[in-house]
């Protein structure tokens, strides 16, 4: 027989908490400075963050220490016998340097996954992984769900402009979209564990139909989960699952999410995401 596994990411999965709570996974909270000023980002009111940003207040982000690492990782071990830490592409963050320095410290197996992307393709590659492990299975049935998850999903984003990103250093290959015309609005992707462009429109609504269409076509006729993620702009979110939902096949589970603020901070006020995830 063997032991429990505890399943542990890092608060760019988006999960909401009651998700979280119900699955029994362990967030870690990415950090978030506004100023002078340092908290974990659930303690940073969305509204405050915007606020800061619109009126360029630096606002950057950081992983959890090792020691924040260390300290879920031992709270996690008191009720299990091996750890599954799924985390954020360690090309967007040093997220799984941090974890994997904590999980050298430990007395029981904490085995780091790195995702190679972010948003709610980890968040739903974590819920396989948590289901497996609720289930019974062993580290290496629940590694090999959220591997599998994060290769059957995809993120598909817009943001407003691409400044944001380019502050924080995050832009990656969607760097040849800068310069422009400002009515050309992107949609980007997470290619390769980076940022990458997939799309553009002249102007918001063609940019976000394109961005719906692309979606479409991802799920294609099998069994999807869908999530739409949105920073600040919930109305804009809603109309998108609404345009979704009924083009799509068959969708197991359907969620509207405001993004990780570690996320937003580098997508812009106003950004929205669709995840699509194919499921098992």
């Amino acid at each position: 027989m063997h032991g429990r596994v505890a399943v542990v990411t890092d608060s760019t999965a988006c999960l909401p908490a009651d998700l979280a709570r119900q699955w029994g996974v362990s967030v870690a909270q990415i950090q978030i400075r506004i100023g002078d000023q340092v908290a974990e980002e659930h303690q940073v009111p969305t509204e405050h963050l915007i606020s800061a940003m619109r009126n360029r207040t630096p606002v950057t982000t950081a992983p959890p220490e090792p020691g924040t690492f260390y300290r879920l990782y031992q709270q996690v071990a008191q009720n299990a016998d091996a750890i599954v830490s799924v985390h954020v592409s360690s090309r967007l963050s040093e997220t799984c340097k941090a974890a994997s320095r904590a999980a050298g410290q430990m007395r029981i197996p904490v085995h780091i996954v790195d995702s190679a992307t972010c948003g709610m393709s980890l968040g739903y590659a974590v819920l396989a992984a948590a289901r497996v492990a609720g289930a019974g299975g062993n580290p290496r049935r629940v590694i090999d769900a959220a591997v599998k998850r994060c290769r059957a999903s995809s993120e598909l984003i817009y943001v407003d402009t691409l400044d944001y990103l380019r502050r924080g250093g995050k832009i990656g290959a969607a760097a040849a979209l800068v310069g422009n015309a400002l009515s050309l609005k992107p949609v980007l992707t997470v290619q390769e564990g980076q940022i990458a462009p997939q799309d553009k429109g002249f102007g918001s609504d063609r940019a976000l139909r394109k961005m719906v269409e692309t979606a479409v076509s991802r799920a294609g006729h099998g069994m999807v989960d869908i999530a739409v993620e949105h920073f600040g702009n919930m109305g804009r979110a809603t109309t998108i699952l609404e345009e979704l939902k009924p083009r799509l096949d068959h969708v197991r589970d359907a969620v509207i999410t405001e993004v990780s603020s570690s996320i937003g901070v580098h997508v812009g006020p106003g950004a929205v995401g669709i995840t699509v995830s194919r499921a098992e």
